[in-house]
Parts: C-alpha cells; sequence; structure tokens
C-alpha cells in the first residue's frame, strides 16, 4: 500500500478534479503491474496497471488507495473492469464517499467472489487525498485560504502596498500549493488594486479557472486576468452588473456567473454551491482582506495557509489578514491544529472540519 501511495502522489496537481490513485498487482510475492492516475480523462490507475499485468493479474492482490470506481464518466467505471480481470483479493485504503459509488465498488467485487480488505493505511490516504475526499462529503469545493502577512498579523500598509512581504522561497511554495487545487480566487479589491495574473505553474496542462468575486461586476475588461483569458478561463461571481458591461467581458471570454434574484453582495454559499455544480473540487482563496474575512466568518475554511514575513508594520490603519467583523467571542472562533513547516510556512487545519 506504500507503494501504491507513492505512485499515487506522482499525479498531484494534474488529475483534478479526480483524486490521485496508484494501483499495485501482486502475485506469488513479487509485483507484475503498477501504474497511477497521470490526468483526468487519462486511464485510471486500476485499468493501467491490470493491463501491464495482463493474464498474470489472474489469482493476484491488486492494491489500491482508494475504492474502485463503478460510474460512467470521460473513462469506464474500474470496479467491473478488476472483476473481469480475475484477481483473488483487493486492499483498498479507503472508501470512496463520492456518491456515485460510497461503497458501490466494494460491493460489485465482493459479489464476484473477491475478498475485500478496506482499511490499509488510510490516515496516510485520507491526506494524500483530503481536498477531493472533503469535498465529497460537504458536497462543495475544499477551501484553502492562503495569505502572506507580517508578525503583527497584516497583509498590507494603510496605504495598501503588500509587495512583496514574504521572500521568493515562500511565494514559490505558495505557487505550488496553488497546483493542487482546481482554481484559485480573489475579490474585486485585489483585481483594483493589485491587477493579477494569478496563473498556476507553468507545469499545469489542465483547466485551471481564476475566480473573481465581484458584486457588482467592477472588473475592467483590460485587466491582465481578462487579457489572458485564451489560455486560462475567468469566471466571475457577480450579484448585480451593467448588462452592457457582462456582453462586453462575455465577449472577451469571461464566464459571467450572476446570482438570481441578488441585490447586494454575492453569497459564499450560494457561489461554492455553483462552483461545485461546475465542477470545481477544491479552490484556494489568495485574498483580500475582506473577502478571506468572510470566509473565515462564515466558518466555510477547511484549511489556512499563512506564510509569515520577519516584518512589524503596526498601525491601527494597515491591512489585517482577516477583514470584516470577525468573531464576536471567543468561542465563536475556528479551532486550528498546525501540520507545518514552520521555517517556511505554517498550514492550519480547523479540527471542526474533521
Amino acid at each position: 500500500m506504500r507503494r501504491c501511495l507513492s505512485l499515487a502522489a506522482r499525479g498531484l496537481g494534474e488529475t483534478n478534479p479526480n483524486p490521485v490513485v496508484g494501483c499495485v498487482v501482486v502475485r506469488s510475492g513479487k509485483v507484475v503491474g503498477e501504474a497511477y492516475h497521470r490526468r483526468a480523462g487519462g486511464p485510471h490507475a486500476e485499468v493501467a496497471a491490470l493491463a501491464r499485468a495482463g493474464s498474470r493479474a489472474r489469482g493476484a492482490t491488486l492494491y489500491v488507495n482508494l475504492e474502485p470506481c463503478v460510474h460512467h464518466g470521460r473513462t469506464p467505471p474500474c470496479a467491473p473492469l478488476v472483476a473481469e480481470a480475475g484477481v483473488r483479493r483487493v486492499v483498498a485504503a479507503l472508501r470512496d464517499p463520492d456518491a456515485r459509488v460510497n461503497g458501490r465498488g466494494i460491493a460489485l467485487l465482493r459479489r464476484a467472489g473477491i475478498d475485500v480488505t478496506v482499511g490499509v493505511l488510510q490516515a496516510e490516504a485520507f491526506a494524500l487525498n483530503e481536498r477531493f475526499l472533503v469535498a465529497a462529503r460537504a458536497r462543495r469545493p475544499y477551501l484553502t485560504l492562503k495569505a502572506a502577512l507580517t508578525l503583527d498579523g497584516r497583509l498590507a500598509t494603510a496605504r495598501r502596498e503588500s509587495k512583496w512581504i514574504t521572500s521568493p522561497s515562500q511565494r514559490r511554495d505558495a505557487r505550488r500549493l496553488r497546483r493542487l487545487h482546481d482554481g484559485v480566487a480573489v475579490g474585486i479589491g485585489t483585481v483594483l488594486a493589485d491587477d493579477p495574473t494569478l496563473l498556476p505553474t507553468p507545469r499545469v496542462r489542465r483547466p485551471f479557472p481564476r475566480v473573481v468575486f465581484d458584486s457588482r461586476l467592477r472588473i475592467p475588461p483590460g485587466s491582465r486576468l481578462v487579457r489572458s483569458t485564451r489560455r486560462w478561463p475567468v469566471w466571475v461571481l457577480a450579484a448585480r452588473g451593467n448588462a452592457r458591461k457582462r456582453r462586453r467581458l462575455e465577449q472577451l471570454g469571461v464566464t459571467v456567473i450572476q446570482q438570481p434574484s441578488a441585490a447586494g453582495r454575492v453569497s459564499l454559499r450560494w457561489a461554492l454551491r455553483e462552483l461545485w455544480r461546475r465542477g470545481m473540487r477544491s479552490l484556494m482563496v489568495e485574498g483580500g482582506s475582506e473577502l478571506l474575512g468572510a470566509f473565515l466568518a462564515a466558518r466555510l475554511v477547511d484549511a489556512a495557509a499563512l506564510y509569515r514575513a520577519p516584518l512589524l508594520l503596526g498601525g491601527r490603519d494597515a491591512v489585517p489578514v482577516f477583514g470584516g467583523r470577525g468573531a464576536p467571542r471567543l468561542a465563536a472562533a475556528l479551532a486550528v491544529r498546525s501540520r507545518a513547516r514552520p521555517s517556511l510556512f505554517e498550514l492550519w487545519y480547523p479540527v471542526n472540519r474533521r
């Protein structure tokens, strides 16, 4: 199973919105076939491993870090192919919580007379596919808040200067973390102030939507985000806006997603449901302060990646990392635990999401 996890990890950042999966076929103590899921839409790990094993799969044991699927997507389901291959035993680390699977793959294999064991190295397997697994259970994208901050918790100066708070190594690591998600999001304030591109690392070869929370549809048609839509999609979430401006943005390739019957700000819960409906399973929110604070106040946070710099800004007018009204009582704060490399950054997970 450790070999399965090692193989699966090779697909991180490329299989989104699918999970990363590795598979090893063993017969008489020898590996006769192994593979991993390389990219969304490509062959699943079990299919590729069985193809390499060929006739040697009959009577073998198949190890996989996630329950074989039973639904038709861009590729055929895996569980029937595993049953047809004649394997004697299947060892899976985790059951797949996706509503289209959720034990059905295991049941199919057992009906075929295959001995199935579930739960081997499940903690390690969960950590590897945490974004996919949490999203499947919550039926909304897994949400990571990312911010670069000073030691006194500031995102920018009173004049809104923020480039660059962190070091080049921290920024490289932040881009690596961005690559592990299905997309990235910012508020319109960040777009107007910084004119970012929000591009993924060059290694990403899959669609990577850049999402803007823009209630009043203020995004400039000449912004760098809009100008780069031919290569990377831009989705704008709006509550209201000028119909003429919307048509202009759509002509430039922007996808405008307008909340029905909304008079004020975009509802975060509606936005996450809509992004889920469009296939997004994980989202990294990178600012600004008000958007980060709004997600925190709504208790929609699964993880927070906080990159700290050895700086002190001070002053009540410097921009805090988490804006908005904040928790009214200490009891309302999110409890978190660190899973960190402290010399570089701290990655915290709210325990109430476990």
